[in-house]
């Protein structure tokens, strides 16, 4: 089995697009859409929930209003200034660190599990699918991604299949780092702009420190010829292989109006450019990390 996590550095570089038509040229699947913040894989991949599961992470406070005697001691020692007299508690402020139940002389507060938003189990037409929301300003996003992907990983046994696509989180902060611990390899996706330059670095910094083999292509590379030979030469200097990039493409939006992968419903120059970059990873599977079989 082998696990590919599509990476950005940056929103908005065409992530999602590609790993949904990925998911459309593979075969014995399982998809994961581990950017739980901002989740649109769905949007793209017709699917059916099978299941819905409550995540939790942290707990939360709970506060025995019968048994408290209103004497301000967990007030005066939040230092987050989540407790209010009364007490109220924000859920917003509120870091979970226990101190508020520890020092309750009436006992009237304990710590009860943290409902931090929701994941699904789906069925597509491309494989099964493991994705999730993340409730507003919640937090453990981390956590929720090493959730799905132990998820994914259960549905390959009970499955057979031998491939895991996850479509990662964009930045390089802790949801990418647990996208990326223990993947096979990882894609980048980037744009030929500064700002995909400069995250480009900080993503290849980052599989390297993983020692995760780094794939490259530029999306929409023909809106800046130059730039996009300067994102070659930075990913030739780090190590990383160079798959090919996608041109500028009006199908593309089409495809997302449709809610389908671009390559189900084009044969466009960016759906034939993305069809070349994904047998450039097949190739480069098979090439570094041995035999990955599956239908094209």
């Amino acid at each position: 089995m082998k696990e590919i996590t599509i990476l950005s550095g940056k929103g908005g570089t065409g992530k999602t697009t590609v790993t949904a038509s990925f998911a459309a040229l593979a075969t014995n699947r399982v998809l994961v859409d581990g950017d739980v913040d901002a989740a649109n894989l769905y949007m793209i991949t017709p699917h059916t929930v099978q299941a819905e599961h409550s995540f939790e992470g942290g707990s939360l406070p709970k506060i025995d209003i019968h048994a408290c005697t209103h004497c301000g001691e967990c007030v005066s020692r939040c230092r987050f200034n989540a407790l209010e007299k009364g007490p109220r508690l924000n859920r917003i402020a509120c870091e979970g660190c226990g101190v508020c139940a520890h020092f309750c002389p009436e006992g009237a507060i304990t710590m009860e599990p943290r409902v931090c938003g929701t994941w699904y189990n789906s069925d597509t037409e491309n494989g099964p699918m493991i994705h999730a929301r993340l409730g507003i300003a919640e937090e453990n996003s981390g956590l929720l991604v090493s959730l799905l992907r132990r998820e994914a990983r259960k549905q390959v046994e009970a499955t057979g299949s031998n491939l895991i696509l996850v479509d990662g989180p964009p930045g390089i902060g802790c949801p990418v780092i647990s996208a990326t611990t223990g993947c096979d390899a990882v894609v980048v996706v980037t744009e030929p702009t500064l700002s995909g330059l400069h995250d480009l670095e900080r993503v290849a910094e980052l599989t390297a420190f993983l020692k995760v083999p780094t794939m490259l292509t530029i999306n929409r590379w023909d809106i800046h010829p130059m730039m996009a030979e300067e994102i070659r030469g930075l990913a030739k200097e780090k190590g990383m292989y160079h798959l090919g990039d996608i041109p500028v493409d009006e199908e593309v939006t089409a495809a997302m109006v449709q809610g389908k992968p671009l390559v189900s419903c084009s044969d466009g120059p960016a759906a034939k450019a993305i069809r070349g970059v994904w047998q450039q990873v097949v190739n480069f599977l098979d090439e570094k990390r041995g035999p990955l079989k599956m239908a094209l």
